[in-house]
């Protein structure tokens, strides 16, 4: 199905014989959420049965959104950062159960020395924030928060809780990928999977992309996080540094490698790596990963009452693992949000992956309304 018009939305790309619900989800979420623009995507047994983009790329609504258009996606980004993490296990370069001090001797400091490379994609480190007041500039110094981070002490017992790493993690997996392969996060990343297999997506966005980047719109209302309530662990996760929905407009946050926020993709790209995980780990025939690897990325690490997010949560080696139907009706279900709205998903069980960017942001950190509309017309078309 060819671009199509609905209520006064243009709406580009293609959608399958019996997924124009999620075309119809896609066309309300500008006509009664407020989108500005964004992409959507949607792959069944293999094979893209929606991808569809439409909007504006700027705030001034002047600039139409394309196929290629690439988007900030935040938190979406942990993904593909677990990924990385997980190509590198089936390689033999560490093991989940690995200490992070086998591969980081500096990372033994504090009490530290007992965490596990597995704990720590799945937030259990306790490092869920810098213990001095980081700037985003700061934060985008890898080396000068691996530094910081190496010799911090945690805010719990490892192992004894999660409590969401927001940005942090992306440099702890990011050190440990660099000490183990020699290469960065998103140097990985693009020689092993986004060349490879044609996905565009960037950790590290070079400055040839940027005419193509979508400009990041704060939120029309703030969420729903009281500044005041916020324990410790909340405070310098959330807070530290201040969370600024515009700098992903900045070069200097495009240009870094944060695994765990300054991804820049499209819907089609992230759904294409999803659509390996939920199936055999192959693109178009050619192996991402082993169907062994997908099982061990999305094991249950730990489960319980996140200290940061103050809700429920199952967490794999860097994935969020279905809970409360955050991705659809399946247990075995698995994938990322990002701040704002965006997120990506596999459902091994309905051989079905699903993904979302946009650039007007929304005000949580998951559960969108656009995010669960895109879900709930994806499995409607099933």
């Amino acid at each position: 199905m060819a671009d199509t018009k609905i209520a006064d939305i243009e709406i580009h790309g293609s959608c399958a014989k019996g997924f124009e619900p999620v075309r119809d989800a896609f066309a309300a979420n500008f006509a009664t959420l407020g989108e500005a623009g964004a992409s959507a995507a949607v792959i069944f047994r293999g094979e893209p049965v929606a991808d569809l983009w439409a909007g504006h790329t700027d705030a001034a609504g002047a600039k139409p959104w394309k196929r290629n258009t690439l988007a900030n996606v935040w938190s979406t980004t942990k993904g593909m950062g677990a990924l990385v993490c997980g190509m590198l296990v089936e390689r033999g370069f560490m093991s989940y159960e690995d200490k992070v001090s086998k591969h980081w001797p500096e990372f033994v400091a504090e009490g530290k020395g007992d965490i596990t490379v597995g704990q720590m994609l799945s937030h259990q480190a306790g490092l869920c924030g810098p213990a001095v007041p980081t700037t985003s500039e700061e934060m985008c110094n890898h080396e000068l928060m691996a530094v910081r981070l190496a010799a911090q002490a945690p805010m719990w017992t490892p192992g004894s809780r999660s409590g969401y790493h927001a940005l942090t993690v992306g440099i702890l997996a990011g050190e440990v990928v660099r000490r183990v392969s020699g290469k960065s996060i998103g140097t990985f990343f693009r020689e092993e999977v986004a060349e490879p297999f044609g996905i565009d997506f960037h950790i590290g966005l070079p400055v040839s992309e940027d005419a193509r980047v979508a400009e990041m719109i704060p939120a029309k209302k703030p969420g729903s996080i009281d500044p005041s309530t916020l324990n410790a662990s909340q405070m310098a996760a959330l807070g530290n540094p201040a969370p600024n929905a515009t700098v992903p407009n900045e070069r200097f946050w495009r240009g870094a490698e944060l695994s765990s926020a300054n991804g820049q993709g499209t819907a089609a790209a992230i759904a294409r790596v999803y659509g390996a995980l939920a199936g055999d780990g192959t693109i178009e025939g050619k192996r991402l990963v082993k169907p062994e690897t997908i099982r061990a990325m999305t094991t249950l690490q730990i489960e319980g009452h996140d200290e940061v997010l103050n809700m429920p949560s199952r967490w794999g080696a860097g994935y969020i693992l279905n809970v409360g139907g955050l991705y659809g009706p399946n247990d075995e279900a698995f994938g990322h949000s990002g701040w704002g709205g965006s997120f990506g998903m596999a459902d091994p069980k309905a051989g079905l992956a699903i993904s979302y960017v946009m650039n007007q942001m929304g005000p949580e950190l998951a559960g969108d309304a656009r995010a669960n509309a895109i879900i709930a017309a994806a499995y409607a078309s099933l």
